[in-house]
C-alpha cells in the first residue's frame, strides 16, 4: 500500500464498497468540514483497469462531499489515498468493511451483502469473524439473510418490518414467505408478524427440537432454524408427534419393565394436577403419569396415586396406608407456640427490612409473579368484544413494543420465551424461593424493566390507575396508535364524526358535508389521515377519548376513559392529606422515610 494525491475525475465507486449501491449517501455532517479543509482522511482505492484511474473501496461519503463542494463551484484539490494492491477483491472487500463499520455501522443486508462476497472469495466464517470483531454466530445470523426473498431484505432494510420479524421469516420456506408478502402487499388482510409470524408459520405452536424425546439426527421430517442458528423447530408437526408418542410407548415399557404398577399417558394439552394426587413409592402401587403439553415438551410423574385411592389405601390398613394410619408422634412444639415462633420471625424480618429497600423490590416482584401467600395479583386478560378489535390491539405499535420487551425479560428469568406472561396465573406459577433468588442476582436497572413488565401485565384497561399513570408519565398516544381498519368500523355516531371531520380536514369541510351519511364522512376523515383522493394530510390525529386526558365529543356521556379520568381527578381533588404536605408533618427526632 502507498500514499498519493489522486484527482477527483480519476476516481470512482468500486462494486467492493459497502456503501457502493443505492443514492448517495447523506454528507451533510461532512460538507461544513470539506468545505474549509478538504479531505484529511485518505480514501482507500485500487487501480482500476484503465490507466490512471482508481476504484475507491472505502471514503464514498467523503468523495460524495468533494463532488458536491464542486458543484457548488468551490476549489477542489487532489484527494488523499491510500494505493491497495491490484487484483485482492477480498482484501478491497475487508478494507471497505472495516473502514465502515468504524465509522456509521451499516444495515445487516449490507453486511450480508459484503460478507457473502467474502465468503465466495474462500474466507471463512471464523476468519469473517475474527476480522471484524464479531462473534461467529453474529456472522452465521447475518449470512442467514441469504434464506430470505430479496423483496424481504428490501423492506427489512427500509426499516418497514423489524428485526423480529425477519428473525421468523427466516425459518419460512420461499413458498411461505411469498404468501406472506402477499398479506403484507393486501391491507385488507392481517399479516402476522413478531411472534404471531411463528405460530402462523408452523399452523400453530412451534415445537423447539429440544423438547424431541427421540433421535433428531435419524429423524426424516424437515427442521428449520432460526436467524440465529441457535434455536431449531420441527416443520412438520405431524411427523413429530408420530416420533414423539414412539418414544414416549418405549419409555412406558422401560417403566413397566422396572416394576411400575402401570404408565398413565395423559391426553396431550391436560395438566398433571398433583394436589388431586398423593406420593406413593414403586411397591405401594405408585404409577408413573406422563404429561404430554402442546409445545411437545413431556414430563414424567413419577410415583403417584390418585387422592382417592390414598384415602383407600389409608383406610385399607395396608402398604403405604400403614404408615399413613399410624398414630402420628407427638410434635415438637404445640400449634400456640409455632404462631408464636412465626409471628416474631415476620416482625423481626420486616424490620430488618426497611433498612433493604433493594431487597424488598426484588421480593415484591418475586411476589407478584408467583403469587405467594398472601398477594394475589390478577393478569389484564385484554379480552375484545370482537375479534377483529382483538386483533387491532394484538398488532398495534404499542403492544409489540411491549411483548418485544417481555419476550427479553423471559429469558433473563429462564421462562419459557413463548410463555405468554411473565406474571404466573392460576396453577402455572413458578415457585418462590428460586424467582427470588435469581432477582437477587439481577442488578437494580435490570429488576426494575421486571418490574415495569410485570406493572403493566397487571394494569387493569380501563382502570383509574391508566389514567393516573398515563398523565404522571405523559404518555402521547400520536407515537402509540393510528387509526385502523376497526376502529372505523366502531365508529357509527354521526355527531362524532361530524366532529371529527371537523378536527382532520376543518370547520368549513364539516359544515359542508353535514348532511353527508356516515360512510362518506369515514371517507373524508380517512383521505385526511392518508393524504389520499387529493385532501392534504392532516397532523397526527388521535381521537379525544384517547388523550390524556380524555375528553367528550358530545354531552350525551358514556365515554369509560372519560368517566375514569373524571374519578381521578374527584379523588386527587377530595385526598384527606394533599400531597405536598406529606413530607412536611410535625417535627420529630425520628429520621426522615427515606432514610
Amino acid at each position: 500500500m502507498k500514499l498519493d494525491f489522486i484527482d477527483v475525475d480519476h476516481l470512482s465507486i468500486a462494486a467492493t464498497n459497502m456503501r457502493g449501491k443505492g443514492k448517495d449517501p447523506d454528507v451533510s455532517d461532512l460538507l461544513p468540514s470539506v468545505r474549509s479543509r478538504g479531505v484529511l482522511v485518505p480514501l482507500l482505492v485500487r487501480p482500476n483497469c484503465a490507466e490512471g484511474r482508481f476504484e475507491i473501496v472505502a471514503g464514498r461519503r467523503r468523495f460524495t462531499a468533494v463532488n458536491a463542494v464542486a458543484r457548488e463551484g468551490g476549489a477542489v484539490k487532489p484527494i488523499p489515498c491510500a494505493i491497495l494492491d491490484e487484483g485482492d477483491d477480498a482484501d478491497a472487500l475487508e478494507a471497505s468493511m472495516l473502514e465502515n463499520l468504524a465509522r456509521v455501522r451499516p444495515d445487516e443486508v449490507s453486511q450480508w451483502e459484503a460478507f457473502v462476497a467474502l465468503v465466495k472469495t474462500g474466507r471463512s466464517v471464523d476468519e469473517v469473524a475474527d476480522t471484524f470483531g464479531f462473534e461467529p454466530s453474529a456472522v452465521k445470523r447475518i449470512l442467514a439473510l441469504g434464506n430470505l426473498l430479496p423483496r424481504i431484505r428490501t423492506l427489512y432494510r427500509g426499516g418497514q418490518i423489524d428485526v423480529n420479524t425477519v428473525r421468523h421469516l427466516t425459518l419460512a420456506s420461499k413458498s411461505q414467505q411469498k404468501a406472506w408478502l402477499a398479506l403484507f402487499d393486501d391491507e385488507s388482510a392481517y399479516c402476522p408478524t413478531g411472534h404471531q409470524l411463528k405460530a402462523w408459520l408452523f399452523g400453530g405452536t412451534a415445537i423447539a427440537v429440544t423438547h424431541a424425546l427421540f433421535d433428531v439426527e435419524a429423524f426424516k421430517g424437515g427442521i428449520v432454524a432460526d436467524l440465529f442458528g441457535d434455536d431449531r423447530f420441527f416443520a412438520d408437526s405431524d411427523a413429530f408427534w408420530t416420533a414423539q408418542m414412539g418414544a414416549i410407548e418405549v419409555r412406558k415399557a422401560d417403566y413397566l419393565k422396572a416394576g411400575w404398577s402401570d404408565v398413565i399417558i395423559m391426553e396431550r394439552g391436560q395438566w398433571f394436577r398433583s394436589w388431586d394426587h398423593a406420593h406413593a413409592g414403586k411397591r405401594k402401587g405408585g404409577r408413573v403419569y406422563v404429561e404430554v403439553r402442546e409445545s411437545g415438551e413431556v414430563i414424567f410423574h413419577e410415583g403417584y396415586v390418585t387422592a382417592k385411592e390414598a384415602t383407600r389405601l389409608c383406610s385399607g390398613g395396608s402398604g403405604e396406608a400403614d404408615a399413613v394410619a399410624e398414630k402420628p408422634s407427638r410434635p415438637e412444639v404445640s400449634g400456640p407456640l409455632n404462631a408464636y415462633i412465626d409471628l416474631h420471625r415476620h416482625a423481626a424480618v420486616r424490620a430488618d427490612l426497611l433498612a433493604h429497600t433493594d431487597v424488598a423490590l426484588r421480593a415484591m416482584a418475586a411476589h407478584v409473579i408467583a403469587g405467594a401467600d398472601l398477594w394475589r395479583v390478577d393478569v389484564e386478560t385484554q379480552r375484545a368484544p370482537k375479534e377483529e378489535i382483538a386483533e387491532s390491539v394484538e398488532t398495534c405499535l404499542a403492544e409489540t413494543a411491549f411483548d418485544t420487551k417481555r419476550r427479553a425479560v423471559l429469558a433473563v428469568l429462564g421462562f419459557d420465551e413463548d410463555a405468554p406472561t411473565i406474571t404466573g396465573k392460576g396453577c402455572h406459577r413458578p415457585p418462590f424461593a428460586p424467582l427470588f433468588a435469581r432477582l437477587m442476582e439481577l442488578p437494580d436497572p435490570v429488576v426494575l424493566e421486571i418490574v415495569a413488565i410485570v406493572m403493566g401485565e397487571t394494569l387493569a384497561a380501563g382502570s383509574e390507575a391508566v389514567e393516573m399513570i398515563g398523565l404522571h408519565i405523559d404518555t402521547d398516544m400520536h407515537r402509540h396508535w393510528k387509526a385502523d381498519a376497526a376502529f372505523f368500523d366502531q365508529l357509527r355516531d354521526r355527531e362524532v364524526l361530524l366532529a371529527i371531520v371537523g378536527e382532520v380536514a376543518g370547520a368549513e369541510v364539516a359544515a359542508a358535508n353535514a348532511r353527508e351519511k356516515g360512510k362518506a364522512l369515514k371517507a373524508i376523515i380517512s383521505d385526511c389521515l392518508t393524504g389520499t383522493n387529493g385532501r392534504a394530510k392532516s397532523e397526527p390525529w388521535v381521537p379525544q377519548w384517547m388523550a390524556f386526558p380524555p375528553t367528550a365529543y358530545t354531552s350525551r356521556g358514556g365515554v369509560g376513559s372519560v368517566k375514569a379520568a373524571a374519578r381521578v381527578a374527584f379523588d386527587l381533588s377530595a385526598s384527606i392529606v394533599p400531597l405536598t404536605e406529606v413530607s412536611s408533618g410535625p417535627e420529630t427526632d425520628e429520621p426522615p422515610l427515606a432514610a
